[in-house]
């Protein structure tokens, strides 16, 4: 029964914005992509999984654990977790504005990318919630920490674009990553074992997380009072 409520708690969320996003703008081609790239983000589960096995055996065969368990924590949550997630996410999202033959505006990158981390929101929601309690998966369903990574990553990476500073290309995958592996980071037991003070790390997270929802609700809302955010760029091919 548990797991059934987890489930809808951390699903319902995401959903509901996918589909609220999708219907507030009435441009097919808009809807078609936000499908997409919903889907891709679901997808990603598959490569995210290899990548972090991969790194994982890495950290184990390194002998880092017996060394120092917090660190060995340190490289497991930023590189194995986090950057796994990051990095894959982050090629798909190049991939599919670079094979898309439409110019895509500064509002169509951010969107693309916040979707994306909708969509594998959505299935580590799923996975998680058969280790999961209710309140955990109550947290995820109300912070969507991939949406909020996602539109960080695809809001800079659309400034790049914008302004052709090659600066704003790597904090677009920078700052997610590093908010990421923080979050993470603050979760683990060695740390907080090592101090208590640092659980307050993932609060402090979940709280930049629920801003990162409004301003995409935001962004979507006020999207048409700025013309800089929906004229066409040069193309990403």
């Amino acid at each position: 029964m548990d797991l059934i409520v987890g489930l809808i708690i951390g699903l319902i969320p995401p959903i509901i914005l996918y589909i609220w996003i999708q219907k507030n703008n009435k441009d097919d081609r808009f809807k078609a992509i936000c499908k997409k790239s919903f889907i891709k983000g679901i997808i990603a589960a598959l490569p995210i999984i290899l990548v972090s096995l991969i790194l994982h055996i890495i950290g184990r065969v390194s002998g880092l654990e017996k060394i120092n368990p917090i660190l060995y924590q340190f490289y497991y949550t930023f590189f194995a977790l986090a950057f796994s997630e990051e990095l894959v996410k982050f090629l798909i999202f190049k991939r599919t504005i670079k094979k898309n033959e439409h110019n895509y505006s500064w509002f169509d990158i951010t969107i693309i990318m916040t979707l994306i981390g909708l969509g594998f929101e959505s299935i580590e929601t799923v996975i998680l919630a058969f280790g999961s309690n209710i309140i955990t998966m109550a947290v995820r369903g109300i912070s969507l920490g991939h949406a909020g990574y996602g539109f960080i990553m695809g809001w800079f990476y659309g400034k790049m674009k914008k302004t052709g500073k090659k600066i704003y290309g790597v904090l677009s995958f920078l700052i997610p990553w590093v908010l990421h592996g923080l979050y993470d980071f603050g979760l683990s037991t060695e740390l907080i074992e090592a101090n208590e003070i640092f659980v307050v790390i993932p609060l402090i997270l979940e709280a930049v997380c629920l801003v990162c929802v409004v301003l995409i609700i935001r962004f979507v809302r006020k999207r048409k009072d700025s013309d800089i955010y929906i004229e066409q760029l040069e193309s990403f091919k």
